[in-house]
């Protein structure tokens, strides 16, 4: 057997297949029933006719505004208990401001 090459089997992958975490995508977020209603709509128009187009969250970089796009978002969120249509649980963010609290509210509940 001098001078014979052994051709080598490809090696066998034992175990399930990994998944690349990087392109798998979450389900698109959809909005709450409450804020496609015409009710929410009608009390944020209304809270914003009330105190100006301004972001109301004190750490806003830019709280003179005008923002064309602002948030009523809940100060108590529904999920801890919060009053879906009080005026006095609703402040005005805009995006950022709202993006920065939601997520900061997420990680506290994720916490326990």
């Amino acid at each position: 057997m001098s001078g014979r090459k052994h051709a080598r089997l490809p090696s066998l992958r034992i175990g399930p297949a990994s998944l690349d975490i990087r392109s798998a995508k979450p389900a698109p977020k959809t909005a709450d029933y409450l804020y496609t209603s015409r009710e929410w709509h009608a009390l944020r128009d209304e809270i914003i006719r009330e105190r100006g187009p301004y972001c109301q969250d004190p750490r806003c970089a830019n709280p003179d505004g005008p923002h064309p796009k602002l948030i009523g978002d809940h100060i108590v969120e529904i999920k801890d208990g919060g009053a879906e249509f009080d005026k006095a649980n609703i402040m005005l963010r805009c995006s950022a401001c709202h993006a920065r609290k939601t997520a900061a509210a997420r990680a506290l509940r994720m916490k326990g």
